[in-house]
């Protein structure tokens, strides 16, 4: 059973006048459980799940592959992706047990979730979002967590209505994307757009977007007089993000290896995950040369590279700095540089 106190209306009654609440993003594929148990360990209060199908959700099959928790996994969010309320209601029964929240994902740009009707192609049906919301209340109950996310639209006034509609069908908090459907994802988010928009509901509202670092995420949090701040990409490259790292630290890279062979991610994702946070620590030389073949043989590349301890060995997961190793697999703080010059410091 879930506690109360994981519930996100709680944490955010909790930090309100201390802090921003710190959310972990929904990525697709990305956000599996290794992860998520990853950016938990450096002060993410909530964390979502990838974006879920509702309707693959129903099958059997498609539960197995989309979703995996534990007790450790809270507060979390799923989030679907739906247009039918019948099959969120459906959906939501099935995971509510093993959920703080469930999430409706009105954001996606994704040419296929358009075409499918979910995602940003709900921005337009505000009547819709209504429904999916009153669908999860209905069949779950009024105090259950319901998040709306969306993006902006080129009419601000349409983006409020849709949060008004959303906050009067009893929708518990809303992601706002401070960016439009069009907009690339390397296209400043418009901080001024969510600060013109949050005081049109009373109900918590979350800043999603650049949130590269603690400093802009406190920042982000200020200027908008939003109630949390949600990172993606900024986590990806450091899942330290929200503990005030500047990169990932060496401690960080250690547990997720630790999570990932224990819960068993799937190796490719595996395998982007730590290249992604290990970037600033590498050259792009060294991963060039990582192995793509399997679990050990990325192991077997840690190892041959770095000093890389496992749970239960002195100072696991508690260091900084990367301890390197040279030729002869002895300890060393040099490396080789892209240009083939030998340096004590990482470029």
């Amino acid at each position: 059973m879930r506690e109360e106190k994981y519930n996100p209306v709680k944490i955010f009654e909790l930090h309100k006048n201390e802090r921003p609440v710190f959310i972990a993003a929904p990525m697709v594929r990305y956000s599996k459980l290794p992860f998520r148990q990853l950016v938990r360990d450096y002060n993410a209060d909530i964390v979502y799940t990838p974006m879920i199908l509702a309707k693959e959700f129903l099958h059997p099959e498609g539960r197995y592959f989309d979703f995996s928790t534990n007790e450790k996994d809270r507060s979390l969010v799923v989030q679907f992706g739906v247009e039918d309320p019948v099959i969120l209601a459906q959906a939501s029964e099935i995971v509510a047990p093993y959920t703080d929240a469930i999430g409706i994902n009105c954001g996606c740009p994704q040419p296929w979730a358009i075409q499918e009707g979910i995602g940003s192609a709900l921005l337009k049906q505000p009547q819709k979002v209504h429904e999916l919301v009153r669908s999860v209340k209905s069949a779950l109950g009024e105090t259950f967590c319901v998040e709306v996310k969306i993006r902006l639209d080129n009419d601000l006034e349409k983006t409020r209505q849709l949060m008004q509609t959303a906050e009067r069908a009893g929708a518990d908090f809303i992601t706002v994307h401070g960016r439009r459907r069009a907009d690339r994802s390397s296209f400043p988010v418009d901080l001024e757009a969510i600060r013109s928009v949050r005081p049109c509901v009373s109900i918590p509202v979350v800043a999603n977007g650049d949130v590269n670092d603690l400093d802009t995420g406190l920042k982000i949090a200020e200027y908008t007089n939003t109630d949390g701040v949600m990172s993606a990409r900024g986590l990806m490259e450091n899942p330290a993000l929200f503990a005030g790292y500047t990169s990932t630290p060496w401690g960080c890279v250690e547990k997720f290896v630790a999570y990932a062979t224990g819960y068993s991610l799937n190796f490719q994702l595996f395998e982007h995950h730590l290249m992604t946070m290990m970037g600033k620590m590498t050259t792009k030389r060294e991963r060039m040369q990582v192995p793509s073949e399997s679990y050990a043989s990325v192991i077997d590349w840690l190892d041959e590279t770095f000093v890389l301890r496992r749970p239960g060995e002195t100072e696991f997961g508690t260091t900084i700095e990367p301890v390197r190793r040279d030729a002869n697999g002895l300890v060393s703080s040099e490396i080789v540089t892209d240009d083939g010059s030998i340096e004590t410091e990482l470029d």
